[in-house]
């Protein structure tokens, strides 16, 4: 019998040694999945690392447990510190500010300046419930003027209850003090009636003394100028005496307590809230556009019946009549109400005008950097020209601005540029004007330089090798440019574009202070021109804000600069 085994073909020999292989190759170990906690810990490190917010790190690592002690220490040391140090500041600036008297008043403590910064937003808020009461029709509008009136009676009940207990608190006040302020006055009386006789019994003495001298005598008009001396420096004493006595019964008077500093804050809030109040109810009632609508249209049909049955001069003068009635019902259905320049408007303002002054720097200096990167003569060229103009002040810059855009748009509503920004959406709310293109070219001029030259460097520093490998490779211009230049440079690139950026910011108060370019340093100047009561606590308010601003840009700028970025980059700062 035959063997089954024998009828089967013999395994192929390269068969058995890949089964061997296969069967002797040790299996990968399963993937453990990732826990979402630690997903979460690398994510927030990352982003952390990005933004440049390094002083969050240790609080991260502390909430997972990594080393608490090296995390304690750090959050002392990176927030802890600053904080303390802030604070301190905070203190010392409330405590000193009183004693600094200007003609403007006493320098703002920290409190005054949040309070007229939350003034400041308030009256955004009105100005906005203004413009939309405006616009509100029918039951709306209906329902805002009675809430707005019911809110008015309440307002008048509370500023005269204000206003009674702050006449009362004065009142306790000056009791209070009645004593020590009769004795400072007195006080100041005495020395004031004692200067006065002093100065007339003295001039009416040596002016005595002095009709009596001979021509010749000249010992003894020594010795009277030695007693001019003497009462000059007596009169001045005397003088400084009285007024020191005046400043000391003055600064009595004016320590009032806390709780009449308060009142006087709540007596003047309430007063603006009425005045608000009455404006917004005139804009709800017989100033709303849905009134003026209306009544224009009432006055149309009544032309249109005349018109009709009219002849003659008559017809005339009510065509007339009725065509500049409709013009004015289309102005008003298309109108919107009036209201001034609020801070929040004014920062947005701002922020458009650099914004537009620093893509205009960008779009002259990135590719001018790039030539002078790539041509050592092209540089040559250019050197004369960023040591010149560099160091320009942006006042100069700004009027030279202003003369030219001024004689190329002499028309704001009639050029066709503005009428093209006007008519976008994304520009139409900046009004654009002369003034603000003349900032943003200011901007523009005063802050190119940085990014020139970084860009500059960065190019003329991209690696040999890397460029000997496009030659190799032979690849074209653009594509060395695109491939190899641009993204080996980027980091240096934003880092001048962070440069220009913060000059940029702080050229733009100045040029729209001078140009009167609406924005953050025209609110300076009407805060400097005002002279209301709160004007000092506003220009500091700017101060905060510009500086607010300034940090988010910068920090922005850091953003794009790490990304751009590689490890052991020189600009990852």
């Amino acid at each position: 019998m035959t063997n089954p085994t024998d009828n089967q073909s013999s395994p192929d020999p390269e068969m058995q040694n890949t089964a061997a292989f296969a069967a002797a190759k040790p299996k990968p170990a399963p993937t453990e999945e990732v826990p979402f906690k630690t997903k979460l810990k690398h994510f927030l490190l990352k982003v952390i690392d990005i933004t440049a917010l390094g002083f969050l790190e240790p609080v991260v690592r502390l909430c997972y447990g990594e080393e608490p002690d090296v995390q304690l220490r750090k959050i002392g040391k990176f927030i802890v510190v600053p904080v303390v140090v802030f604070a301190v500041f905070l203190f010392l600036w409330g405590v000193l500010a009183p004693t600094m008297k200007t003609k403007s008043g006493e320098v703002p403590t920290p409190g005054v300046v949040w309070q007229a910064g939350v003034n400041s937003l308030v009256m955004h808020d009105r100005e906005v419930a203004k413009a939309e009461g405006y616009l509100l029709l029918g039951d709306e509008r209906a329902k805002a003027l009675a809430a707005a009136e019911e809110r008015q009676g309440q307002v008048d009940i509370e500023l005269a209850k204000a206003r009674e207990d702050l006449e009362k608190a004065r009142a306790d006040f000056k009791t209070d003090i009645a004593t020590e302020f009769t004795a400072l006055d007195e006080k100041y009386n005495e020395l004031r009636a004692g200067q006065r006789a002093h100065r007339k019994d003295g001039l009416a003495s040596l002016s005595a003394e002095a009709d009596g001298l001979a021509e010749g005598d000249s010992a003894t008009r020594d010795q009277l100028y030695t007693k001019i001396e003497e009462y000059g420096v007596i009169d001045r004493e005397a003088r400084a005496a009285w007024q020191a006595a005046k400043a000391e019964r003055d600064e009595l008077e004016g320590n009032v307590s806390t709780d009449i500093t308060d009142l006087q804050m709540l007596v003047t809030n309430l007063a603006d809230e009425k005045l608000f109040l009455s404006s917004y109810i005139s804009i709800l009632g017989a100033g709303s556009r849905e009134e003026r609508v209306a009544k224009l249209k009432a006055d149309i049909a009544e032309l249109e019946a005349t018109y009709a049955t009219s002849t003659g001069k008559t017809m005339v003068n009510t065509g007339i009549k009725l065509i500049a009635a409709r013009d004015k019902l289309a102005q008003a259905e298309e109108s919107t109400a009036a209201s001034a320049k609020t801070l929040p408007e004014q920062i947005k303002r701002s922020i458009a005008a650099v914004f537009m002054g620093f893509i205009l720097a960008c779009v002259i200096a990135v590719p001018l950097g790039v030539l002078c990167g790539l041509s050592t003569t092209f540089m040559s060229a250019m050197t004369p020209f960023i040591a010149l103009f560099k160091p320009v002040s942006p006042i100069i810059w700004l009027v030279i601005a202003l003369i030219i855009v001024s004689s190329f748009i002499p028309d704001r509503d009639t050029h066709w540029l503005i009428n093209i920004l006007d008519s976008m959406w994304i520009t139409a709310w900046l009004e654009v004007n002369p003034a603000f293109i003349a900032s943003a070219i200011t901007v523009a001029m005063c802050s190119l330089w940085a990014t020139l030259v970084n860009t500059a460097l960065g190019v003329a520093s991209v690696d040999k090798d890397h460029m000997n490998v496009a030659r190799v490779l032979k690849l074209q211009f653009h594509q060395r440019l695109i491939k190899i230049i641009l993204p080996s440079s980027l980091p240096l690139v934003f880092a001048g574009m962070r440069i220009s950026l913060g000059v940029g910011w702080m050229v733009l108060i100045a040029a729209e202070w001078i140009s009167n370019s609406q924005g953050l340093g025209v609110f300076v100047r009407d805060a400097y021109n005002s002279g209301s009561s709160d004007s000092f606590a506003m220009m500091f308010v700017a101060v905060f804000v510009v500086g607010a601003i300034g940090l988010i840009l910068d920090r922005i700028m850091i953003i794009f600069q790490r990304l751009a970025s590689f490890e052991g980059g020189v600009a990852a700062v």
